[in-house]
């Protein structure tokens, strides 16, 4: 009987695992042919419309890959807790190319949902913005509010323009990490670190409850040198003096005082914007600079992302013929292994340089990092390939972006050129173990391991006491490490270990003084890195490639398939609001939650647990 019972409870799982397995395949069954019939409306751009530079997440160097199924499950059940992020290149490709658009008469800048953004990018765009400002284009800046990051960018538009009740925020550069030492005292955590550098912070927070005076002395000099950059160039945007910033809390709070408290007025007053006035007041002056579009409601202009659209092929084609400088974009943490775009896998970005070196039309690379580093088996992976390219003569140029330390300047060092941006942070040579074992955690809940072992090696457990003997051995490693580190900088340098060594210790230096110091060859951004590729391989005439990873047959079709927007739209009908959408938010956003946070785990897995990782890298502004 019970036999019959459990038999039929089966048989109705089973109908019910492939009746759902079959709506979904028709649910993308359908989506395909949706997606194939259907055409997005066309993009018309009226003469003298205005460009609206609205960009809204992070820009980046290169987007992180997401699953474009979750992609879309995201938005439709509004779980968007990641901010999008926006390619610098298509920024760029965009101000270029309207600047020749004569359907474009004037830019306007839209930077409010525009979040982190390192100053080296900023300073890219504002360097395209004035030549397209040299062509006699106008350039307007408007928001309701600025951070710092887009003030830099709105300060050298021809008017910057605010709501009355607007603020600017510019309030300088800082480094607050969190201290972890007494959290871990009081789970009774034993913490074994094992270090080389006198700099080397990255593991403090694991160490103190504080930053360390000689961590202090390393980042208040290159923040400084940071910050000293940005009040530069904004004072030459808005032609004032240098001493118009903010930097004493008693100064500001007087000159607040005397504006009644008003932050609009006190941005005017001080020379950050120009006129305060609301958004409609913006559209009518708009209107009257360009005219009413078609509607008749509002202004000619056209978006960011479709004016991209209008210039940018879904598809890239390249030219079988001519030859080639490749780019490879090196951003995020570098992990052991492949990962997909957004982290930096040993083996994956191995893989890129590989194919380039492979690829007989390409006679120069240019290694694009943006990484504070990681897992330094993986930077080795990374660097023998870069030595490969140069055996191969192909001229290899590291192009530093926001950041390239610890094994982001690993990866770096053999290159045949370093170029780094003014504000690049760099250094940190150094390297760290670190090991955790939870022996007195589990003695406080009554439980303990005992044993026996055929040898003193496999009785290492994160259950037990690490063996004094063992520790001392990872120390021996970790500065082994740190040695092969020294002599890697120092060939490739043409430095004596003792230059490196003085310059090294973990400390983190900006651009400028890494210049300085020999740990880079020059000063500019990535297309300056790209024609000095180019010269080394003496290309006249070349055409410029990203090599990325191939996506796999599925990924493909389902990235297709879900970017379509009548598909977003079905999935959002789907998964979108009825009596159930608060649950499903809340199973979804905590499934997402627990992914992400296991994944950071993901990030410490060399296989020697030896790391060159720069931790105070990650800055507030």
């Amino acid at each position: 009987m019970f036999k019959k019972f459990f038999i039929g409870c089966w048989d109705v799982l089973n109908f019910s695992r492939r009746l759902v397995l079959n709506i979904i395949f028709f649910f993308i069954l359908l989506a395909i042919v949706i997606s194939i019939f259907s055409s997005d409306d066309e993009i018309v751009i009226e003469q003298d419309s205005a460009l609206v530079l609205s960009i809204a997440g992070n820009i980046v160097e290169e987007k992180t890959y997401v699953d474009p199924v979750q992609a879309a499950l995201n938005d439709s059940m509004a779980n968007n807790n990641e901010p999008p992020e926006v390619l610098l290149d298509d920024i760029l490709k965009v101000i270029k190319s309207a600047q020749k658009d004569k359907r474009i008469k004037v830019l306007v800048l839209d930077l409010q949902k525009m979040q982190g953004a390192h100053l080296n990018k900023v300073k890219a765009i504002v360097k395209q913005l004035k030549t397209f400002q040299a062509a006699g284009k106008q350039v307007i800046a408007y928001g309701d509010y600025y951070s710092q990051a887009q003030y830099y960018i709105a300060s050298t538009a021809d008017q910057v323009l605010m709501h009355p009740y607007g603020a600017v925020d510019i309030s300088g550069f800082a480094s607050y990490p969190l201290y972890f030492k007494d959290a871990i005292d009081k789970l009774s955590i034993s913490q074994h670190i094992f270090r080389v550098g006198t700099f080397k912070s990255a593991v403090e927070p694991m160490l103190r409850n504080d930053m360390s005076e000689e961590a202090k002395e390393a980042n208040r000099a290159w923040l400084a040198a940071l910050w000293k950059e940005y009040k530069t160039d904004v004072a030459a945007n808005r032609q004032f003096d240098i001493a118009n910033f903010d930097e004493d809390m008693t100064v500001f709070k007087e000159k607040f005082a005397s504006v009644g408290g008003d932050s609009g007025r006190y941005a005017k007053e001080n020379g950050w914007v120009d006129e305060l006035i609301s958004k409609d007041q913006l559209r009518n002056r708009l209107i009257e600079l360009v005219g009413k579009n078609t509607s008749g409601k509002s202004y000619k202009h056209v978006s960011f992302k479709n004016y991209l659209k209008t210039i940018k092929p879904p598809f890239p084609v390249e030219n079988p013929i001519t030859e080639k400088v490749a780019v490879v974009v090196a951003k995020g943490n570098i992990v052991d292994g492949k990962r997909k775009a957004g982290q930096i896998g040993g083996d994956s970005t191995a893989a890129l340089l590989r194919k380039a070196r492979l690829n007989e039309k390409v006679k120069a690379v240019v290694l694009r990092i943006d990484s504070g580093g990681g897992s330094m088996f993986a930077s080795e992976v990374i660097r023998a390939e870069v030595l490969a390219l140069k055996e191969a003569g192909k001229p290899v140029i590291a192009s530093m972006g926001s950041v390239a330390a610890s094994g982001g300047y690993w990866i770096a060092s053999d290159a045949n050129e370093i170029w780094a941006a003014p504000s690049t942070i760099t250094g940190s040579i150094g390297v760290f173990g670190t090991l955790m074992t939870f022996e007195k955690s589990l003695a406080r809940l009554g439980v303990y391991s005992d044993g026996v072992a055929t040898t003193d090696m496999a009785s290492f457990s994160m259950l037990r006491p690490l063996d004094p003997k063992l520790g001392e051995i990872i120390q021996m490693s970790v500065e082994s490490a740190y040695d092969r580190f020294l002599n890697v900088v120092a060939q490739s340098r043409e430095m004596t270990i003792e230059e490196v060594d003085s310059v090294a210790q973990g400390r983190v230096w900006i651009g400028t003084k890494a210049l300085e110091l020999g740990l880079v060859d020059k000063l500019g951004d990535k297309q300056d890195a790209i024609a000095r590729a180019a010269e080394l391989a003496s290309l006249n005439y070349y055409d410029v490639i990203t090599i990325t990873q191939d996506l796999t047959p599925h990924e493909a079709l389902m990235q297709q398939l879900f970017s379509n927007e009548q598909v977003k739209s079905m999935t959002a009908s789907w998964f979108g609001q009825d009596e159930y959408a608060p649950i499903k938010r809340s199973v979804f956003q905590a499934a997402n939650q627990v992914k992400n946070e296991l994944a950071s785990f993901e990030n410490y897995n060399d296989p020697n647990g030896v790391y060159a990782k720069c931790l105070v890298c990650s800055i507030s502004n």
